[in-house]
């Protein structure tokens, strides 16, 4: 018996291809430039530069890949520490120990949810006083809402400390008119296949310091030297991005643009019939900044709502809708206990609120109105609206 559009399943953020990329992908294939590098990797990089508004960017095999690189770039090694946002994936941090230094991790702040200024200020002026500032800072424009970069990168410069924008949720994303990942020393997007666009699996570094990209070009390639034989004097590694993926790229970048209005859209649409929820309140967004809104996120506040983000999520599992919490704090994971955490209040931690209260909503742009209908219904029969109310929602 064939399965109900009603119960089908609603993802999160699935790839939405345009149908362009197959143009690309089969230059590649007819040209037979299906390994790593090609004319379809060298364009693709031009073009994220040229939207960006910077210098140079390099292809690699994910936002990780491009992490490690810019770490490597600023020769963070043993012995060093990174500061890194602590409301974040996994995979911000993790180069940090792939080079043998240490995280610290830096709280959040309720308008932005990303880096807590406060909390930085505090770790920089503890560290310069023990004799040991960070090799670098890591920041994360979490779920598409930019950081408040002008005071994070005055509080950097103070100090010397250069900044790498982990910008692998907002592409497309900017703060008083410059795009997202282009004010640090180095930005980093992701094309994993839940992001605004895709490749399947892939990343990119971009920065205005075009000697440092071509010594990255460099270390993704193997670090093979000038030599007509095979010969290596550093380490490098496999993370150069195949031409076939970068067709793919080319193809989803066409239509960035449209794929950011349709998630603002979603965005939108949830604003509007659930803000009214006693309890709720959603992401803020910056003045003077536009998110591409890549997942629509909230959080609910037990006690004015009734019922907890948890209740929630248990709904949308139950209505085979897949929703998430919002990140568990890099300090609370298993893999980084004992590791030095700044809070953004001397008893307050917005990153933990953040985590026990946030919720994920389905935010793909190819999310139909009848699927965010059924999301929209699934969330308000959860909160037993009254008749009064849901008129007014």
């Amino acid at each position: 018996m064939p399965v109900s559009n009603s119960t089908h399943r609603i993802y999160l953020s699935p790839p939405h291809l345009s149908g362009n990329e197959f143009k690309y992908v089969k230059q590649a294939f007819d040209s037979n430039w299906i390994a790593p590098l090609g004319p379809n990797v060298d364009r693709f990089e031009k073009e994220i530069a040229a939207y960006a508004g910077v210098r140079g960017a390099v292809a690699v095999s994910s936002g990780t890949a491009a992490i490690h690189l810019a770490l490597r770039l600023l020769s963070v090694g043993s012995g060093d520490t990174v500061f890194c946002s602590t409301l974040t994936f996994v995979a911000s941090a993790n180069p940090i120990i792939y080079q043998g230094a240490s995280p610290v991790f830096i709280d959040s702040e309720p308008e932005t949810w990303n880096m807590s200024p406060a909390a930085l200020k505090k770790a920089l002026e503890h560290a310069y006083k023990e004799g040991d500032l960070p090799k670098a800072v890591l920041v994360v424009h979490l779920y598409g809402q930019s950081t408040k970069m002008d005071e994070i990168m005055a509080l950097c410069n103070e100090y010397s400390v250069p900044v790498i924008e982990d910008a692998a949720e907002s592409l497309g994303s900017s703060y008083k008119g410059k795009a997202s990942g282009t004010m640090g020393k180095f930005g980093v997007y992701s094309f994993n296949g839940n992001k605004i666009i895709t490749t399947s699996g892939g990343g990119m570094l971009i920065s205005d310091d075009e000697e440092a990209l071509a010594h990255a070009r460099f270390l993704a390639a193997q670090a093979r030297d000038p030599a007509p034989h095979y010969q290596h004097s550093v380490i490098g590694y496999n993370y150069r991005l195949s031409n076939v993926l970068a067709g793919i790229g080319l193809g989803q970048l066409e239509v960035l643009n449209d794929r950011i209005n349709e998630r603002r859209a979603v965005f939108e649409r949830y604003w509007q019939q659930l803000s009214g929820l006693p309890g709720i309140q959603f992401m803020p967004e910056l003045k003077e900044t536009r998110s591409n809104r890549w997942l629509t996120t909230l959080t609910v506040e037990e006690t004015a709502a009734g019922i907890s983000s948890k209740n929630l999520l248990q709904a949308m599992i139950a209505a085979n809708i897949e929703a998430r919490p919002v990140w568990k704090p890099l300090h609370l994971q298993p893999l980084f206990e004992g590791v030095r955490y700044y809070a953004h209040e001397a008893n307050r931690s917005v990153s933990e609120e953040l985590f026990t209260s946030g919720l994920c909503l389905p935010s793909g742009s190819s999310l139909t109105e009848s699927q965010q209908d059924r999301v929209i219904r699934t969330i308000k029969n959860s909160f037993r609206v009254p008749s009064e109310l849901e008129e007014s929602l």
